[in-house]
């Protein structure tokens, strides 16, 4: 496996990697230097290329419709550092800071450390996509452990009016550390919809990619425990959410 590559942001633009602070734009070297100017602003002095996303054959950690995601050095301490895409439908990263900083207070996501209108910076999460971690062969009760903690943080993300938008494809959006789970990537969250973080997750739990692999482990009665789901839904109470963690055996 090569080595990462790290740049330090003071040679940057005269490296092949600065086409990635104004990607998918590769030929305008003001909005370059003006990034790099606001990066260092920030106090990033690194940009390290590695992960197993390719964007131009080179590793990072992530890549979406509004920005790529790379590891990096804050000072010398590693963050994940989100670019916004010149292309991005948004014109900055305010609002997916606030909404990350809402789920931080209930300790939910990746720790924000700050924002600027192209730039977010998060704590690093290293850890495997919740499918990969379950084709490990984990044992039963770190998998239970694992997926009760999950859906703990999606009903504390409902109890505040927090809605993800992208937990039914768990597989992009959970990474699990020897901590536990971690629920990361708010950029679609939104506060002006109806909450379905909870139901969003059972769903890929049951019909998902790693259906097969859980149910056996969860629940006996599928439709049990889709009756519990639907009574979560008028109410969100904690009393409908406990017999939900109860049916899939998670209490």
């Amino acid at each position: 496996m090569p080595k990462p590559q790290e740049i330090p942001i003071s040679s940057l633009l005269e490296t092949k990697y600065s086409r990635f602070v104004t990607y998918p734009t590769q030929d305008s070297e003001e909005e370059a230097r003006s990034r790099i100017q606001e990066l260092t602003s920030i106090g990033i002095t690194r940009l390290r290329f590695a992960g197993t996303t390719r964007v131009d054959g080179i590793p990072v950690l992530g890549k979406g419709t509004v920005g790529l995601v790379v590891q990096a050095s804050l000072g010398e301490a590693p963050v994940a550092l989100k670019i916004r895409r010149t292309d991005a439908s948004r014109p900055s990263f305010y609002e997916e800071g606030r909404l990350l900083r809402l789920a931080n207070s209930v300790d939910v996501g990746p720790r924000l450390i700050t924002v600027t209108r192209n730039f977010l910076v998060m704590e690093l999460i290293s850890g495997l996509p919740l499918f990969r971690w379950v084709e490990e062969k984990k044992s039963q009760r770190q998998v239970r452990n694992v997926l009760r903690g999950l859906l703990l943080d999606c009903f504390r993300l409902d109890v505040i009016g927090l809605d993800h938008g992208e937990l039914s494809h768990a597989p992009r959006n959970v990474l699990v550390t020897s901590k536990g789970g971690c629920i990361v990537d708010f950029e679609s969250a939104s506060t002006s919809r109806r909450v379905a973080n909870v139901t969003s997750l059972i769903q890929y739990f049951l019909f998902g990619q790693l259906a097969s692999k859980l149910e056996a482990r969860l629940c006996r009665n599928r439709r049990t425990v889709l009756k519990t789901l639907s009574e979560y839904k008028q109410d969100g109470s904690v009393a409908s959410f406990q017999r939900i963690l109860e049916a899939l055996r998670l209490d």
